[in-house]
């Protein structure tokens, strides 16, 4: 019985040896046939369909909720195309599905024992989430815009809002302002809203970055959510560094993300490794590699600045957003 295997395997032989009317040429050409009827008489692997759970028009954007095999993500589209905002698999639901969420978590490499946290932007839920298992006594609040992406978080992404972790559906402009007049203040803070395309204009300018800066505890630190290949990089960064002064900017090779990172007083190189090691096996079932996360946080913090440094900042005057990201 011929064996593909053995015809496979078999040591090659000189060209005299084959007979006349069977040359390497005519040996290629059949086994190329052979190989194209093994693929078509073998069954083909099953694609798993993506199946829409969940669609609504708000008043934000359109929420869309998809999945497919174990992955399930949220989507908002308002003109242009829809965009991951947050997923999660379903069989392994602790486990961090994005580069970004992953970075956001080395905050505790700045502050390891949080007593608040603020959380801008909620989409599935998957920081505030993971904070809250983390620090079930630590007050978490959350600001979403959108309350149809509340209830989305809550059917279908296992968000769950607690007596110490709290939701507020509104815009987080004017959630702000009133949580300077109450004097609050937080250890971490995250700045993570997007709608369809980006980041809402007024929280770039810097009247919104001065805004949360007087939030922020004095120890406290700040990672805002960016994009690395926005038309907008160099606008937002002057903008960061016109409020903050200096700043870690965060990034990894295999994402889009940039995390604008802002401290008083940053920890040395040591305390942030050291931090790490201890931060390792806790953050393991996220599936953030905290240890490299330090190391790069390390590197990038003793670049020098990759921006246009003349670039105009962003102000409530001047915030042409959707102009500069549609060139």
């Amino acid at each position: 019985m011929f064996s593909l295997r053995k015809l496979l395997l078999a040591p090659a032989a000189p060209v005299a040896s084959f007979p006349a009317a069977f040359t390497p040429g005519v040996l290629c050409s059949a086994l190329w046939s052979l190989l194209a009827l093994l693929a078509l008489a073998t069954p083909a692997l099953p694609v798993q369909a993506e199946t829409v759970l969940h669609k609504e028009r708000s008043l934000y954007s359109t929420v869309v909720v998809k999945q497919s095999g174990n992955r399930r993500c949220l989507m908002f589209s308002v003109r242009r195309q829809q965009r991951n905002q947050s997923c999660m698999n379903m069989r392994h639901p602790r486990q961090m599905q994005f580069a970004y969420t992953k970075m956001a978590m080395s905050a505790l490499l700045f502050v390891p024992q949080p007593q608040s946290i603020l959380v801008v932007g909620l989409g599935g839920g998957t920081l505030p989430t993971a904070f809250h298992e983390l620090f079930p006594d630590t007050v978490i609040d959350v600001v979403e815009i959108d309350p149809a992406v509340t209830r989305v978080a809550k059917e279908f992404f296992d968000f769950r809002p607690a007596a110490n972790m709290r939701v507020y559906d509104q815009d987080a402009r004017v959630w702000t302002k009133r949580a300077m007049l109450n004097k609050a203040q937080y250890d971490i803070i995250i700045l993570d809203a997007f709608n369809g395309e980006y980041i809402p204009e007024h929280l770039m300018t810097v009247e919104y970055l001065r805004e949360t800066a007087a939030l922020l505890a004095p120890a406290g630190v700040l990672f805002a959510n960016t994009f690395s290949i926005s038309d907008l990089y160099d606008h937002e960064s002057t903008t960061y560094a016109h409020v903050f002064g200096s700043f870690i900017n965060f990034k990894l090779p295999e994402s889009a993300n940039r995390m604008v990172i802002v401290q008083a007083e940053q920890p040395g190189d040591q305390a942030l490794k050291d931090a790490a090691a201890g931060l390792r096996e806790t953050l393991a079932p996220y599936d953030v590699p905290i240890r490299r996360l330090a190391r790069v946080l390390v590197q990038q913090r003793q670049r020098r600045p990759d921006w246009n440094r003349s670039a105009r900042v962003l102000t409530d005057q001047y915030s042409p957003a959707n102009l500069l990201q549609s060139r």
